[in-house]
Order: structure tokens, then sequence, then C-alpha cells
């Protein structure tokens, strides 16, 4: 019976009351429900609401200055149940913070604000215990410690400087994680980290910058990756004036069209900057996807450039502070080179052909026949067998395959490019169409033109094979023929497609 009554007046007491529920509450709210934030909420607030009754119950008011009458056990219990009591109320509304304050629909600096008002919680939370618990007078302490704060904050001058810049930055988000920014400095980089103290760049040298906030809150910067991640460009391309300003500018035109690298929205365009005796300066300016292909482009445009440049029969301009070129220093070859015919000197920019005599050349190109494409005009359509080799005279082309109810771009050929060796060299159907995207000009080899060389030389077969495989393993073939394989082993066999197609001695 004494057993019982003991039992009974433990269970009484508003301490281990108390203490009971805020274990349960605190297995089942920080363990239990972890995983979900909602419910986590829930099970806080309930308890605590719980453990309020009880001590209101028990006339333990959390938030007054506990009876003096109160024996010694009675107040260390009781100041027990209130610091329970506190560390409750401050979960609870932490947990309301976690799952209701959000900060403009933007993780980063809700987390931020977030942190902000969990730190007040729990200093607000420690002053009450104090306050309430202790008795201590809270005017004092906060007295005595701003005192120690001003030692402290002089001391830390520069680390609090990092921490409140930090604070601002990540406030005024003027980048993010993956932004590519530049100082007024000359620094630059992409941001892979932002901290309270400092924020990481990684350079174009994948070298690691650390740079401190007090640092980036002062001096300006430009966000190479705001408001979006496309970014613009510009280069400056100068002409000899043999034609007229506007029929170079078209060519630019042509060329941006032909680049496959840069955005077609908004609209690339090309302007006549200056125009003098010397060259028609022109200057082109575009966008990317991102800062990383503004390299690509340029390299891809400056590759087109020159190419139609040349297809025109046009000049690139020297530099405005280069000398001019002695009339005695033209090499003879120069002169050459540069009336040589148009059919020499596509065989001259193509790999198949960079074995042949010049005597085979010019064998080869007076066969040559010259084609003409108007605009949107359809060269080749999927599937389709080509017997004769198409090479680009001047022009830019759109090469689209379709797939399903998709139609995905490949590529675009220039001046230069060619198509068609597959169903020339091993009787192979095009995996793409092709379509005209300017007026093109086309130079064809028949495959009755290309016939009898191989006959007089049937070495040439070993070589266009392997020009043939090297260029589809190196995925420069634009149109690689679905379910063909040209490497190692089957060499052979694409020599013997050849020599069998062109009825030559195996």
């Amino acid at each position: 019976m004494l057993d019982e009554l003991t039992w009974s007046g433990m269970l009484a007491d508003p301490v281990v009351q108390a203490g009971t529920l805020a274990v349960i509450g605190a297995v089942v709210t920080r363990i239990a429900l972890r995983p979900f934030p909602s419910w986590k909420l829930a099970g806080q607030l309930f308890f605590f609401a719980a453990l309020t009754i009880i001590l209101l119950y028990h006339d333990i008011v959390p938030y007054q200055v506990g009876p003096p009458t109160a024996t010694t056990y009675e107040r260390i219990f009781i100041a027990l149940a209130k610091v329970i009591w506190w560390i409750n109320a401050a979960w609870a509304l932490i947990g309301f913070v976690r799952v209701f304050l959000i900060f403009e629909r933007q993780p980063r600096e809700g987390r931020l604000i977030q942190d902000l008002v969990i730190g007040l919680i729990y200093l607000g939370a420690t002053l009450s215990v104090v306050a309430y618990v202790f008795s201590f007078p809270v005017g004092t302490l906060i007295a005595t410690s701003g005192v120690f704060a001003i030692i402290l904050g002089l001391a830390l001058q520069s680390t609090l400087n990092d921490v409140f810049s930090g604070i601002a930055l990540n406030l005024g988000r003027p980048y993010s994680i993956g932004d590519w920014i530049v100082l007024n400095d000359g620094v630059e980089g992409r941001v892979v980290e932002t901290n309270w103290r400092s924020t990481h760049l990684l350079n174009g040298s994948n070298d690691l910058v650390i740079l401190p906030n007090s640092f980036l809150a002062k001096v300006g910067l430009t966000n190479l990756s705001s408001p979006d991640r496309s970014h613009g460009a510009t280069l400056t391309v100068r002409v000899v004036p043999t034609t007229g300003p506007s029929v170079i500018v078209d060519l630019m035109h042509t060329v941006l069209l032909n680049s496959s690298l840069i955005l077609p929205e908004p609209k690339p365009g090309a302007q006549v900057k200056s125009l003098n005796a010397d060259a028609v300066e022109v200057e082109l300016s575009f966008r990317v996807r991102d800062i990383g292909q503004a390299g690509p482009a340029k390299n891809e445009i400056f590759d087109l450039v020159y190419r139609h440049i040349k297809a025109a029969g046009l000049t690139l301009a020297r530099p405005i502070d280069a000398a001019a070129p002695l009339p005695d220093r033209v090499q003879p070859d120069e002169v050459a080179k540069t009336h040589r015919p148009t059919p020499l000197r596509l065989l001259d920019a193509i790999p198949l052909f960079s074995s042949l005599t010049e005597d085979e050349k010019e064998a080869l190109a007076t066969s040559m026949t010259r084609r003409t494409y108007k605009k949107d005009a359809i060269l080749v359509k999927q599937g389709e067998i080509v017997t004769s080799l198409m090479i680009v005279r001047s022009g830019a082309l759109l090469a689209t395959r379709k797939e399903g109810h998709k139609e995905i771009e490949l590529g675009r050929l220039a001046p230069g490019d060619y198509f068609g060796e597959s169903g020339l060299l091993i009787g192979v159907g095009e995996t793409a169409s092709l379509r005209a995207l300017t007026f093109v000009v086309i130079y064809e080899i028949a495959q009755a033109s290309l016939t009898p060389l191989l006959h007089d030389r049937p070495g040439i077969a070993d070589d266009l094979a392997a020009t043939l495989s090297r260029r589809v393993e190196t995925s420069q073939h634009s149109f690689a023929v679905e379910g063909t394989t040209l490497n190692g082993g089957s060499m052979n066999s694409l020599v013997m497609r050849i020599r069998h197609l062109f009825q030559m001695p195996q």
C-alpha cells in the first residue's frame, strides 16, 4: 500500500509530469517526426500546449519569478520545469519559422533569414530563462554584455565586417552559385561557393579564388550570367573594300546564319563601324547560351569568316597599326594561288583528295559541274543515295534529321564543306536532309568522273577508305551512316566495298 502511495505521489508531482512529457515530446518530434517538418511542428505545438496546461494547473507560471517562500527543493524543480518549458517554446517557434518563413520563394535567402530569426529566438529564450528562472536582472546583464560586445567587436572588426557584408550580399543577391562574375579590378570566375565570410570563384585557369565578402561589398562587379545565362559577344572584321559595304554586310549575315553555336534570338547583327581606303570595318554581335560557349562560338565564327571571305573572292584587311607590305615582297606562288581556278581550290581544301598529284587534280577539276540552289531549296532528302561528291562553293546549308515526330539539327555547312561521300564511295544513303539557308553554289564530282582515276591508281581507294574512316571515327562526318561501323577491323571491308562499287580489281 505504501508503494502504491509512493508511485501515485510521484506521478502527481508536476516536475515528474513535465519531465516525462518533455522526454516523450523530444523523442517524437526530434527523432520520429524529423523528416516531416509539418508533422514535426504539429507535434511540437501539441506537447508545448500540454506542458503549459500541466504547469499552469500546478500554479507554476513559466514567465513569472517563482515564489520566495518555496523551499530549496521546490525551487530547484520549479526552475527545471521552467527551463524545459522555455526550451519547448523555442523549439515550437523554430519549427514554425522553418515551415512558414519563406523569402520570396528563394531557398537560399529564406534559409539565411530563418537562421537569423532562429538566433534571435534562442537569444530571447536564454534571456527569459535568466530572468524568470534565476531571477537575474536582465538589464544589468545586457549593459555588461554590451561593454563586452564592444570590446569583442573591436577585436573582431575585420571578421564581423565580412559576416555582415555576407548577410548584405546574400539578401541583395547580386550573384548566385554558378554565375560568372567580373570584378572592376579584372578578377573574374564562376561562383562555386558563398558563405557568411567569403565567396569562392573558379577562374579560367581552374584556380580557386577566395574573396572576403567585405571586399566584394565595396568593389564593383559585372554579373555575366544575369539576368539570364545567355551572354552577348562581339568581334570586328576588316575587309579590303573591293566591293560595296552592303555586300560585305550581307556576307557577314551569312556567316552568322552559318554558325550553329550562337542563339537565333535575339537575332545576331552586323554593322559597319568605319570605312576608308584601306578597309571596311564590320562589327558582328551575337549571343550564346552560356558564357562558357563564347570562346568556341568566336572560334567558329572566325573560321566561317575566313571561308566565306575566300569564297566571295574578298581579302581580309591588315590591322590599322600594321605597316603596308612592300610590292617586292609578294611571292610569285602567292599570286599563282590567288588566281588558281575555283575547282582546283576546292579540291585543295578536301582531305579526301590531298594525296592526288597536281595533274590528277586538274583532270578531276575539268569534270566538275557547277550547280546553284535558291534559298530554302532542298538539296538532299533523308535516306537519298547521292552518287556524287557535292562541294559547297558559297552560301550556307542546314542539315536536319527526322527521328519520329521530331526534327533534329545536326549542323550547318559552309564554303569548303562537302557531302555525299558515303553514297559516292560505299553506296549508302544520307541520314540527313540538307536545306539551303541562302543562295548556294555547289560543285559536283560525279561517280563516273572519279572511276577512271581510281582505275589508274588503285591505291587511292585505300587512301579514300582511310580518310573516310578517320572522319567518321572523329565525328567530322556530319552524316555518319546509321548502323555502319568503319573502324578497326572493318577497314578492309570498306576498301572492298569501294573497289566493288567502282568495279576495280580486288
